[in-house]
């Protein structure tokens, strides 16, 4: 049977990375893809297969990949039945430039914990400067803080209570176990330092400028 191609974006959903931890990838190698005539890349179902069973994948990338697909699942299960007012208050359109910004943190937060390698500044670095274009955009929209906090320790909460319940848990290394915590809780520190700084510099200078789409 012959394999099938998805794109950039389709194939990094499926192996639960941000497009960008794919892009990187492909860049070092890590996976093959496919040039159209137009330039664009494609990944075949085989190589993302061969990622995802691969017992050559190292431990830290096959697990950021199992917790992604685990924290986003059991995210998307509790948010249908969630009434929070940081949720109900915010515009339809809204909430999907919200959902594209979380989606783009949480890639990055997976590829911090599975990187090993030096590169973990300049993830965190990247981090950065989305976080502060998400508090923007909350900030714009009229959460107040203790709203903000709520929905960061929302997803906080499932990303560590989904790294728990992981079979693969059990199964690490409990020096690997407690590594992977430690990049976790000072990805996710930063990310609402940030947030906490967007919402201080309101405060004293009032709404911050420029549209938060800016990167």
């Amino acid at each position: 049977m012959s394999d099938e191609y998805f794109s950039l974006k389709v194939a990094a959903q499926k192996l639960g990375v941000h497009p960008v931890t794919l892009r990187r990838w492909a860049v070092s190698g890590k996976i093959e893809a496919v040039r159209t005539p137009g330039g664009h890349r494609r990944f075949s179902s085989a190589e993302i297969s061969r990622i995802t069973e691969s017992p050559n994948a190292s431990e830290s990338e096959a697990f950021s990949v199992q917790l992604s697909k685990r924290a986003l699942t059991s995210t998307r299960e509790d948010l249908q039945d969630l009434h929070a007012g940081w949720i109900d208050g915010i515009e339809e359109r809204d909430k999907e430039e919200k959902r594209l910004l979380g989606r783009r943190l949480m890639g990055l937060l997976m590829q911090y914990v599975a990187t090993d390698n030096g590169e973990e500044h300049e993830i965190l670095e990247e981090a950065r400067v989305v976080a502060r274009i998400y508090a923007k955009s909350i900030v714009m929209s009229g959460i107040s803080l203790q709203e903000a906090l709520r929905a960061t320790n929302f997803f906080r909460d499932h990303i560590l209570e989904s790294a728990v319940v992981l079979p693969e848990a059990a199964r690490r290394r409990p020096e690997a176990n407690q590594k992977m915590f430690r990049k976790l809780n000072t990805f996710l520190n930063e990310v609402q330092i940030v947030i906490a700084e967007c919402y201080e510099h309101v405060g004293t200078m009032g709404l911050p400028e420029g549209n938060v789409n800016e990167e």
